[in-house]
């Protein structure tokens, strides 16, 4: 009713000026008490929101999923093909509800026009309210010979496989979007199928951005005189120069081991260097470290 309103004080405004001052609400009145005011909705939500109801596309349901994926995929990003019992258009008349080869005819419902208004009485009078015909799915045309395979609906429940691509440096909770995927309607658009996204754990790397980050555990003796480690990384083992003095909690870098990004290239791979301090000391290393502790190292 709220809507009505504004409609009727909209049209005041345009006849009788910014304030309304002239329109005469008598013949509302009248148009009531009589029960001779027919109201079309369609016009209406014409005026509010630019288009009749009627003519909106009708849309599928959407669909959502969840996809886990492993670490290393979520990097580089993979592809999955997921099997989803849904409502489909028909591949045998291809949505048109007709046996192939069949020809369609005007609904007798709405007359071609796809929409039905149906009239009922209220407390103000007539309403008439449009909607989309039921009988013809809002297409105006009816199979003369219904297809077997959907029983003339144009849409039955099926399985079908999706693939779905899963973009490099995806992170974890992320929505995948694929439009046309959901569930498919007769007579209009099928809806979406939303993928959250769920990115297995590594216990290895950790994502910073476009950089991987890694640790490495390197012994005191390595950190003081430098040495050469094989470390792992996503695209296979590397060797990495542990350099004369390193720092406990130091990084050293590996060039484009990293995570891809929308130019094509790639984020390094940081190591953090955590020095492994031993337990325990034999007389002779203690003896060592004696002498070396007189020379202030």
């Amino acid at each position: 009713m709220g809507v009505s309103l504004a409609t009727a004080r909209g049209r005041a405004d345009s006849r009788g000026g910014a304030n309304g001052a002239n329109f005469d609400f008598s013949q509302f009145q009248d148009a009531f008490q009589n029960g001779s005011f027919g109201f079309d909705f369609g016009d209406v939500f014409t005026d509010f929101f630019g288009q009749q109801t009627g003519r909106a596309t009708r849309r599928g349901r959407d669909i959502s999923i969840d996809l886990e994926i492993s670490f290393k995929e979520s990097v580089f990003g993979t592809k999955r093909n997921v099997l989803l019992a849904k409502i489909a258009k028909c591949d045998t008349c291809d949505g048109s509800g007709a046996t192939p080869g069949s020809e369609l005819e005007t609904c007798k419902h709405c007359n071609g026009t796809g929409k039905v208004h149906e009239t009922s009485n209220s407390f103000f009078g007539q309403i008439t309210m449009q909607s989309p015909c039921r009988h013809c799915h809002a297409t105006g045309k009816i199979a003369k010979d219904k297809c077997r395979t959907c029983r003339g609906e144009g849409v039955y429940r099926k399985q079908e496989e999706v693939e779905i691509i899963v973009p490099a440096g995806i992170d974890g909770g992320e929505m995948i979007r694929l439009t046309g995927a959901g569930e498919a309607i007769a007579g209009g658009s099928a809806g979406d199928l939303y993928v959250k996204v769920h990115v297995r754990h590594d216990q290895r790397f950790k994502k910073e951005g476009v950089n991987l980050v890694t640790d490495l555990s390197v012994k005191l003796s390595d950190a003081l005189l430098g040495a050469e480690y094989t470390i792992a990384t996503l695209d296979g083992d590397e060797p990495l120069s542990i350099p004369q003095g390193v720092t406990h909690g130091e990084m050293l870098t590996i060039k484009g081991r990293g995570v891809p990004n929308n130019r094509g290239r790639r984020g390094d791979l940081l190591v953090r260097v955590k020095i492994q301090l031993p337990q325990k000391l034999s007389k002779t290393a203690k003896n060592l470290i004696e002498k070396l502790k007189e020379e202030g190292i």
